[in-house]
């Protein structure tokens, strides 16, 4: 089978075991039926900005230079939500834009890979966001009315746990002896008191488990960077947004808009 196209980041389906569908051009693949076949891949020296645009090469995040430094999608309060100004008012690309994405609830979770970690997501992105991270728990802390208050409590937590993920320990599924529920109530000994009143009934723990029929011990990232690279090998599993590969792993979202030319055997 071949497929040619820009490749998009892997939608999830929850369930009792996390399902994966990629999208490569126009055609869509259920990739859980695909593991344990052959796949190659070869970059076609292309890329399909967020704008929709053909450009030479990526910026930063699958942007264009233009729209990172202009599109409200690309804005600093993405990645650093405690940057966030709309509830004032305040516009920092697009105001219009900004409150329609930060003035929504918004869950402050703690998550478990290789070790707890925070993070914040919209309430319309739970568990998605979870599973693009490769969580084996995660449960809910805080639901919040707007992104500044979430960002709030999540600086205020960064000084008790990581916000980071170790995407190299969680590939390996190193072994995490912390307790999500424990980490939980810990987290809500240490929140500030003018956080508390968002705190949600109790740990609901929820977990997640990726189609994986094998285990890789060392990981090494495959990537492309130039036209004409190139990787192939049998798919052994996915989880977060990687491709496990018995020669590497592949990490579909940081390859958003590449066009590429795929096989599966």
């Amino acid at each position: 089978m071949q497929y040619h196209g820009a490749l998009h980041k892997m939608s999830t389906q929850y369930g009792s075991t996390v399902r994966y569908t990629l999208k490569v051009g126009g055609d869509l693949l259920l990739m859980n039926a695909l593991i344990g076949r052959e796949f190659s891949a070869t970059f076609l020296g292309e890329h399909i900005c967020f704008c929709g645009q053909l450009v030479p090469e990526v910026y930063r995040q699958n942007f264009c230079r233009e729209c990172f430094f202009t599109k409200p999608e690309a804005s600093p309060t993405i990645m650093k939500p405690e940057l966030s100004k709309a509830h004032l008012g305040i516009a920092e690309r697009d105001l219009e834009f900004e409150q329609r994405l930060q003035l929504q609830p918004h869950f402050v979770y703690l998550a478990k890979t290789s070790r707890i970690k925070v993070g914040v997501t919209r309430g319309t992105q739970r568990p998605y966001r979870w599973m693009d991270q490769g969580a084996a728990e995660a449960a809910v802390l805080l639901e919040v009315p707007n992104r500044y208050l979430a960002g709030e409590a999540e600086v205020a937590l960064k000084d008790y746990f990581t916000d980071k993920t170790s995407w190299q320990a969680m590939l390996r599924n190193d072994p995490c002896d912390e307790s999500l529920e424990n980490a939980w109530h810990h987290a809500l000994e240490v929140l500030p008191q003018s956080l508390k009143q968002y705190v949600v009934d109790g740990p609901e723990v929820w977990s997640m488990n990726y189609p994986i029929a094998e285990q890789l011990l060392k990981i090494k990232s495959l990537s492309f960077k130039e036209k004409g690279d190139t990787f192939s090998g049998k798919l052994l599993g996915i989880r977060g947004q990687y491709l496990m590969l018995e020669n590497g792993v592949f990490n579909v979202r940081a390859h958003h808009g590449h066009r590429v030319d795929l096989e599966i055997r």
